[in-house]
């Protein structure tokens, strides 16, 4: 594989895009050789296979719930059973946060005689639960598998989604693998593959939209440029250009986006950023090629039915997610509307609706009220810097038990970030973030817009609870702008020799740690037992275990 282009060239064209040779967009449109365009494919699948090994290999052990699997993974075991959250047996529920160790003993156990009659009050959306019984579906509730298994396949498809996004941005299969690589390798990621948990699945459709908008930019692109062909030289200056069409790339991307807000309402935040993104590549799109009126064109032209598109689909995608709560009975809050008159001005919303909205209010009452002291929480000033990994397992096996052949074993997972990944994308993204401001870079600019999306609302919610896991949900592009700055380190096509000798030489060294980094916290990302002595040797910090 070679370096094609740089972080400064053209993005990845659709191969059977076709135009006059005259026109300089179309001439960079078909820079990309077929070699290339190969490996831009086999290279990512590749690391895909090897990220896959990692992530499904002994995926159910532990054969026990960890961590917040004992809310989500019972949670979608109830949706098979009854279609919506189930409260525990009064039997056996020994506290009111549900982390009950006889009912997760008895589900463990293959026994799902644990739910009573009455509804859960559950304060996040059904999708990444759907996806969760999915695979109980497939392997069975009492299948720790079962439970994983939905987690450890978004994780791995996500693997070959952003290889394919990397590609795409930069032009280049190296960097396309490479991202694919770096994705494989990060421990938040791992680990968040192999659990049963909601926020992988928060990334995963944050990482399809963001590939499907990036597609969609690429099409609108080519439709401008075709359109712009088509003119005669003497034809009058357009005034707000054309308009490009059903848009399905983008259509596809805000649908992504539902889902994403469906398994956690932070999606709402991704869907704010990257809409924004995707009406700044057409106000950019249009001024490229000469429009007039160029930034009304786009808004008018582009932005609108994108608006309107928008607040159509996005909540009806949303709303569908419900279906299960919708065609119950007795779900939590379902017959609220049935004892509650209708505000004036509000008779008109079916009574299932309003249940919903006050369901909601009720969840967001929950959400920002939840200030209570925990042993992980961790403020987002730390999260870059790997300050408070949350800890997912601690258990201690003696001989013969649990696989430990030693006197004493230690089984570790803990959420803690590739250090080589994290550390080095801590410098990166102040680098992306000089490129865009002043170099108007505008894949430096996309880079950020994952970050604007899953990193910087947290600042808002300092005064709650929350938890370095979170950050799983910008992971791609932490990795993306670290493969942005190894695109600089290459250098751009026409360097010489000796300078590419040398950025080489610092890609592969950095390539390499992070394979080792990634290889020495292995046991601790899959909960492998070890000896107190290699706790230690992976503890280099006091607030990481």
């Amino acid at each position: 594989m070679r370096v094609s282009q740089t972080v400064t060239d053209a993005a990845i064209p659709l191969t059977d895009a076709q135009g006059p040779t005259r026109d300089p967009l179309w001439a960079r449109l078909m820079l990309i050789t077929r070699t290339e365009r190969f490996w831009g494919w086999a290279g990512p699948l590749l690391v895909t296979l090897v990220g896959a090994w990692m992530r499904f290999r002994r995926l159910g052990n532990p054969h026990r719930l960890i961590f917040d699997e004992t809310y989500y993974v019972k949670e979608a075991a109830a949706y098979l059973k009854y279609g919506y959250e189930v409260g525990l047996k009064e039997s056996i529920l020994a506290d009111a946060n549900k982390r009950n160790e006889a009912a997760d003993k008895l589900f463990t156990q293959g026994n799902l005689d644990i739910w009573s009659n009455a509804p859960d009050r559950v304060v996040h959306p059904p999708v990444g639960k759907w996806m969760i019984a999915g695979g109980e579906w497939l392997f069975g509730p009492a299948s720790s598998t079962g439970w994983r298994f939905a987690a450890a396949l978004c994780g791995t498809l996500s693997i070959l989604m952003l290889g394919r996004i990397a590609y795409r941005l930069f032009g280049s299969a190296l960097l396309g693998t490479t991202a694919a690589g770096l994705l494989a390798l990060d421990g938040q990621h791992l680990v968040h593959s192999r659990t049963g948990i909601l926020d992988i699945f928060v990334m995963f459709w944050a990482v399809a939209a963001f590939g499907a908008l990036l597609v969609d930019r690429d099409h609108a692109r080519a439709r401008l440029a075709a359109w712009a062909a088509r003119r005669s030289p003497g034809d009058p200056r357009p005034r707000f250009g054309p308009w490009l069409g059903l848009r399905p790339w983008r259509i596809a991307g805000v649908v992504a986006l539902a889902l994403c807000t469906g398994v956690k309402w932070s999606g709402l935040f991704f869907a704010a950023a990257f809409l924004l993104m995707s009406v700044l590549w057409d106000v950019a799109g249009r001024r490229a090629h000469g429009i007039r009126f160029w930034f009304p064109g786009a808004v008018l032209v582009d932005g609108l039915p994108a608006f309107l598109m928008t607040v159509v689909v996005l909540p009806a995608v949303y709303v569908s997610t419900w279906i299960g709560w919708f065609l119950s009975t007795d779900g939590y809050a379902r017959q609220w509307a049935a004892t509650h008159v209708a505000e004036p001005g509000w008779g008109w919303v079916p009574g299932s609706l309003r249940s919903l909205l006050w369901y909601h209010s009720d969840a967001w009452t929950f959400h920002h009220a939840l200030t209570q002291d925990h042993d992980w929480q961790s403020n987002p000033w730390a999260w870059m810097v790997l300050g408070r990994p949350t800890l997912f397992l601690y258990d201690t096996h003696t001989t013969g038990h649990a696989g430990c052949h030693i006197d004493s074993c230690r089984q570790v997972t803990t959420s803690l970030g590739n250090p080589a990944i994290w550390w080095v994308g801590t410098v990166c993204l102040a680098v992306v973030l000089f490129r865009w401001a002043l170099a108007r870079d505008w894949r430096a600019g996309a880079i950020l817009s994952g970050l604007v999306g899953g990193y910087l609302p947290w600042f808002l919610y300092q005064y709650r609870t929350i938890f370095e896991f979170y950050a799983i949900a910008f992971v791609p592009w932490v990795v993306l702008a670290v493969v942005y700055c190894l695109g600089l380190v290459l250098g751009p096509p026409g360097a010489s020799e000796s300078r590419r000798r040398r950025g080489g030489a610092v890609f592969g060294a950095y390539v390499l740690t992070a394979v080792l980094t990634c290889w020495f916290f292995f046991p601790i990302y899959t909960g492998r037992n070890i000896s107190q002595t290699g706790v230690d040797l992976r503890d280099w910090f006091p607030s990481w275990f």
